[in-house]
């Protein structure tokens, strides 16, 4: 069992700003911004490179609620704020946890090339 899937069960406390039927949204215990939050899916896909047609909805759902809770945080107007949405896959990706799930990243100027 995954991190993320002893969250969805409560058995690890997060603090919660987003729940429905398909993830759970929370704020990341090591913030890389003001605003970091993880979009997680409640079905334990290991990663976007392994998700599959059947998941087509469920990704397109992630990114919904990231850009809901964006608007949510305050992030909604592009000319003054901004966010960015990252999805890592595997360890030279920066994949920390085999689960898949979206960072939510606003607060700050982001840098390109992220570093």
């Amino acid at each position: 069992m995954t991190l993320f899937e002893k969250i969805i069960a409560g058995e690890i406390h997060a603090n919660f700003v987003h729940k429905d039927d398909v993830c759970v949204a929370f704020q990341d215990i090591d913030p890389q911004a003001p605003t970091h939050i993880l979009i997680v899916p409640r079905k334990p896909i290991p990663r976007v490179g392994e998700a599959d047609a059947s998941d087509q909805s469920t990704l397109g759902h992630l990114l919904l609620v990231a850009g809901q809770i964006a608007k949510e945080q305050g992030f909604e107007n592009p000319e003054t704020d901004g966010f960015r949405v990252v999805i890592n896959h595997g360890k030279n990706g920066g994949e920390a946890v085999p689960h898949l799930h979206v960072h939510l990243l606003a607060g700050r100027q982001m840098q390109w090339p992220p570093g």
